[in-house]
């Protein structure tokens, strides 16, 4: 009997040039309950993959084959503008603000880790799990390294330091119960900062939802 499987959680490729690693996350994502539905080692065999699987997810090595320069980072953008369903996880070595920043503003169900993350097991299938119900994921070191070049002419200047905590939570792609938790606070009171954010932002009216990606788009380009 084959019921001590864990459930599927969804259907997924994997592109890396690093055979090692491929076959490394392919068997973490397996034991987590993830189909991996194929591997690739550079962009033309992973725009193949998911054309012909059509999988919820891709996670996607910045640099491969054959430059080593953005030919993930173009795949990625190719299989948002062909398949947007497909969510797209991208991983690369060390913070690329820039290349990181034009891939988030691609919107919901895409995400930007630094591989070292992929070795915390937990926080790498939160990550997963989290861009298949088409939210987003930023890693926290870019978080951080954004914080530290703000320009002087800083658009988060309205924002008190309680509030830019909670805008880089929000970043991180971490929901208001997910903000309280880690702040110890209620989730109410994640929610009157979220709304105060909002509104010293001076973001138009509209979904929520909405509201908040544009509301950390204005963050990540606070630099």
């Amino acid at each position: 009997m084959e019921g001590s499987q864990p459930p599927a959680r969804g259907r997924i490729v994997l592109a890396d040039d690093d055979i090692l690693l491929r076959e490394g996350l392919a068997s973490l994502c397996e034991r987590a309950g993830y189909e991996v539905a194929g591997q690739a080692g550079d962009a033309p065999r992973l725009l193949e993959l998911v054309a012909g699987e059509r999988p919820d997810l891709a996670v996607v090595d910045i640099r491969m084959p054959p430059d080593h320069s953005t030919e993930g980072l173009e795949a990625a953008r190719a299989i948002r503008g062909r398949h947007p369903a497909t969510g797209i996880l991208v991983l690369s070595a060390y913070v690329e603000v820039e290349d990181a920043l034009e891939l988030l503003a691609g919107g919901r169900g895409i995400g930007y880790l630094l591989k070292s993350r992929v070795t915390v097991v937990d926080e790498f299938i939160e990550a997963l799990d989290r861009i298949g119900r088409g939210g987003s994921v930023v890693d926290p070191s870019l978080v951080q390294e954004l914080f530290s070049a703000r320009r002087r002419d800083d658009p988060l200047a309205p924002l008190s330091a309680r509030e830019r905590e909670v805008l880089a939570l929000m970043a991180e792609g971490r929901s208001n119960a997910g903000i309280g938790r880690r702040l110890w606070v209620t989730e109410g009171t994640v929610e009157k900062h979220v709304r105060s954010i909002l509104g010293k932002l001076r973001l138009p009216e509209d979904a929520d939802d909405h509201r908040r990606v544009l509301a950390v788009l204005t963050f990540l380009e606070s630099r």
